[in-house]
């Protein structure tokens, strides 16, 4: 069957790596558009299409309009192509925000336009590692009923594995996955400083824990989170989070609040594995909760 053309609004790491599945699979980039010079250079990835600045004129030429601008700018973005003529009835409008709903598109709803929003759960360190990350991860899909079907099917053929989403639940589906990914990152630069507080480098510090979490990650993915959970938390070991608490005081009281937070949470969750004792849960409770205390009135 022939594919639906597309045109690219919006040449960054996203736009380009999305753009290069579709192309791998079938679908016929016919225009791209980006209004910096630089990132308009990758239309040279995308072979006999029209490469332009004005988004209207790209999106013109395509039946589906894939709109991979940062957030903040699809709005505009889509009223402005909307407003110049680039929307026909019938069209498909599409955009990649996490956050953003179907409301963004509201201009091309209103001409006439289907409109959906397909969102990579992944990260996008350079156009080439996204096109190597893409096949396999899971996108979100949020769709006017009529596409759904569209949009999953689209998924698929970038080697993704669709998840619906509301789009009243939109706003908490990307929490996650920020915690997932943004958090996470934080969470191991704390580490890292953590490590070279001993006077570690940076290097040999991720070469110490790196192992650690991948061995962790592996456990999560195989027996879940609540399984997965070990340490002095998970055996109710109240001395060693004493002696925590006290070298973050003295030695990184930057990060007590942090590890007493994380600590509260952990405590929940080893509820769920049912080895401990209330007492002993309580005990670990209050412990985590004086720190945080003790931070707060610093």
């Amino acid at each position: 069957m022939e594919k639906d053309t597309f045109a690219i609004i919006g040449l960054g790491k996203v736009g380009t790596a999305v753009g290069l599945l579709l192309q791998a699979s079938g679908y016929p980039i016919v225009a791209v558009s980006d209004v910096d010079a630089a990132a308009l250079k990758r239309a040279s990835r995308f072979p006999g299409a029209h490469a332009v600045e004005a988004c209207s004129e790209a999106a013109a030429l395509a039946h589906c309009i894939l709109i991979t601008t940062r957030d903040d700018r699809i709005g505009p973005v889509c009223e402005e192509i909307c407003r110049n003529g680039g929307i026909r009835p019938g069209d498909i409008c599409c955009h990649m925000s996490g956050a953003g709903g179907l409301d963004l598109l509201a201009p091309a709803r209103r001409f006439g336009a289907q409109v959906a929003s397909i969102h990579p759960i992944q990260s996008f360190a350079d156009v080439d590692g996204a096109v190597a990350n893409l096949p396999g991860s899971t996108f979100g899909v949020t769709a006017d009923p009529s596409i759904l079907d569209w949009a999953c099917q689209l998924v698929r053929d970038l080697g993704g594995v669709p998840l619906v989403v509301a789009e009243s639940e939109k706003t908490l589906y990307h929490a996650a996955a920020c915690v997932a990914s943004n958090y996470l990152t934080t969470l191991l630069s704390m580490v890292e400083d953590l490590y070279r507080s001993l006077g570690v480098d940076a290097q040999s510090a991720r070469q110490a824990f790196w192992p650690l979490v991948l061995g962790t990650l592996r456990n999560i993915e195989v027996r879940g989170p609540v399984e997965a959970l070990t340490g002095p938390i998970a055996r109710g070991d109240v001395g060693t989070l004493r002696r925590h608490l006290a070298a973050l005081r003295t030695g990184k009281p930057e990060f007590l609040r942090m590890y007493c937070l994380m600590g509260l949470m952990t405590v929940e969750l080893s509820q769920r594995q049912n080895r401990l004792s209330p007492e002993i849960l309580i005990e670990m409770k209050d412990l985590l909760k004086g720190g945080c205390e003790d931070e707060h009135s610093r």
